[in-house]
């Protein structure tokens, strides 16, 4: 089993920031890529931010590209995304997802989740 907890959420305003992390714990050679999903309400999962802790292969949203960064750190048990130039639309439910390649994460194959982190950006 693998255990994930989120933190970092919070309230700002668009244009600021905030950074997420991710602490990961349990049976870490069960997955290889961390990254991060949100759920507005009334819309769909969606996949933000992926990496991969042995190429450091990446993935981005469209909406993600030029604003957010994912990192991880060398020991394999926490992921991070920085948020810039956040906004409105941005609001939702951040959930870090765990899983064993890239493709399983994105297509939500056998993912781990966590509980989420709420992000409000207010106009």
């Amino acid at each position: 089993q693998v255990q994930l907890v989120e933190s970092g959420g919070g309230s700002v305003q668009a244009g600021g920031s905030l950074r997420l992390s991710c602490l990961a714990s349990g049976y870490t050679d069960s997955y290889n890529c961390m990254g991060w999903f949100r759920q507005a309400p009334g819309k769909e999962r969606e996949g933000v931010a992926g990496i991969c802790f042995g190429d450091g292969s990446t993935y981005y949203a469209d909406s993600a590209k030029g604003r957010f960064t994912i990192s991880q750190d060398n020991a394999k048990n926490t992921v991070y995304l920085q948020m810039n130039s956040l906004k409105p639309e941005d609001t939702a439910m951040y959930y870090c997802a765990a899983a064993p390649s890239l493709s399983d994460w994105y297509w939500r194959r056998g993912n781990y989740w966590g509980q989420g982190t709420q992000v409000t950006v207010s106009s």
